[in-house]
């Protein structure tokens, strides 16, 4: 009973529309993001570093659309840089880490034995390091910046994507496909780059879609401690942080990067979702 309600509500107009919101949704705001990311990159109002002391921590349009903060930077163009900082870190390291992970799950599902059990325990190992804390032992080393935030997510996405495309692609091995495939003698590699990989790959991407959110809140939170973007380099979790001893004061400035974080989040998380909706043949 309960696949035949799925079954006849799985193409109702209503739950149609609700996917392509989603998916139109989520593709609209990381759009608008990327565009001020990359406006950023030639434009703002005023350079982000600027200091103004003579203009500090003025209300928004008292001086500029947002105000400044307590050196008298102007925090509309704060928010931009910021904006490519954060979406660049996060795009880059989820992309290192998914293609790394996804590479040791093909292989483990096409090789199995002890190379998977030795994926998996690995995998608990880096489980056991929270990103956070990888940050903080590499920040020791390399000291904060761009690669360290980079590193420290793309270790953690390791073995997330490890793990999904793993139980994905075992679920492949066991399709009548693949077992033509083996009838015909191809190889366990060209089978996992022309069987499996095929018809996992609409998986993955929605997963890094997912993912790309956990990632713009983890750089946030480097950046918040100090592990993030070096200084002058603009970053809504350091804007976050030094908004703190301004909470009554100057107020905006820790709403407006709280905002432009969870807007980031947010719109990731639809974007995933919507993807999912689109390239999952059971949702059809």
């Amino acid at each position: 009973m309960a696949a035949i309600i799925s079954s006849a509500t799985a193409g109702h107009p209503t739950l149609k529309l609700s996917r392509r919101i989603n998916l139109i949704s989520g593709a609209a705001i990381i759009g608008l993001l990327a565009a001020v990311g990359l406006l950023s990159l030639v434009w703002t109002p005023l350079p982000p570093a600027k200091m103004q002391i003579i203009h500090k921590l003025q209300p928004p349009l008292a001086f500029g659309l947002l105000g400044t903060d307590q050196f008298g930077r102007d925090v509309l163009s704060m928010l931009m840089a910021g904006c490519w900082n954060s979406l660049s870190i996060a795009i880059t390291a989820v992309a290192v880490g998914g293609t790394l992970g996804s590479i040791a799950g093909i292989s483990a599902a096409a090789i199995r034995g002890p190379f998977e059990a030795l994926l998996m325990r690995l995998c608990d190992v880096i489980f056991a390091l929270p990103p956070i804390l990888s940050a903080m032992v590499l920040g020791a080393f390399l000291g904060p910046g761009r690669f360290t935030a980079i590193t420290a997510i793309a270790v953690f996405m390791i073995p997330v994507f490890a793990r999904v495309t793993l139980a994905t692609s075992l679920q492949a091995w066991s399709r009548d496909y693949v077992t033509a495939a083996r009838a015909l003698g191809n190889t366990r590699l060209t089978i996992s780059l022309r069987h499996v990989l095929p018809n996992i790959i609409s998986q993955i991407i929605v997963h890094g879609a997912i993912q790309l959110g956990l990632a713009i809140l983890t750089e946030a939170g480097l950046s918040f401690l100090g592990l993030g973007m070096a200084p002058p380099a603009p970053s809504w979790g350091r804007m976050l942080a030094d908004a703190q001893t301004y909470l009554a004061l100057a107020p905006w400035l820790a709403i407006l990067p709280g905002l432009a974080i969870a807007l980031a989040v947010f719109g990731f998380n639809m974007l995933g979702d919507g993807l999912r909706d689109l390239l999952d043949p059971r949702e059809a």
